[in-house]
């Protein structure tokens, strides 16, 4: 008995997953040194980087060897960063966090003077690093975060750092 493929495709692409090896080969989905994204810490309040201890090998900046860092990173096909400015200056609505003369917003424009566009600034834009508090937010009495009045606080926050670069 003859079967009639004619309706069937004639491509039968099985042959490309019969084993691991090759299922990687053709694999759609890559994950390259360019598509990476390091995170970065920066800090005001020590003359040198300092450890984090619950991440090994990682380090809070100081600008100087942030830019350094970022010029290695550049230098290895990394091609974009995600910056966390940790103040030394904290208060109850993170007010450093948009403040022109903010850890982050000082280290962004150096970077963007060093790096041009080649490299991606991503800036975070989460106060609770800036409140002494610790919340993403302005606090109200009860120690709740009121997002609404907390909106504000983020959009200044998120211009500060477009601007700064």
């Amino acid at each position: 008995m003859a079967f009639d493929s004619a309706p069937f495709s004639a491509h039968r692409p099985r042959r490309l997953r019969s084993t691991p090896a090759m299922r990687d080969l053709v694999a759609e989905t890559r994950i390259d040194v360019q598509d990476l994204v390091a995170p970065l810490f920066v800090q005001e309040y020590a003359a040198n980087p300092v450890p984090i201890s619950s991440l090994p090998g990682v380090v809070q900046h100081t600008v100087d060897s942030l830019r350094r860092e970022v010029n290695e990173l550049a230098e290895l096909g990394v091609r974009s960063v995600m910056l966390f400015g940790i103040p030394e200056h904290k208060d109850a609505t993170g007010s450093s966090s948009c403040a022109t003369n903010g850890i982050a917003q000082v280290a962004l424009g150096k970077l963007r003077a060093d790096v041009g566009d080649d490299v991606v600034l991503i800036a975070d834009t989460c106060v609770c690093e800036y409140t002494d508090h610790g919340h993403c937010g302005i606090v109200d009495e009860q120690g709740v975060v009121n997002n609404d009045a907390t909106l504000g606080l983020y959009a200044a926050t998120a211009v500060a750092k477009a601007d700064a670069g």
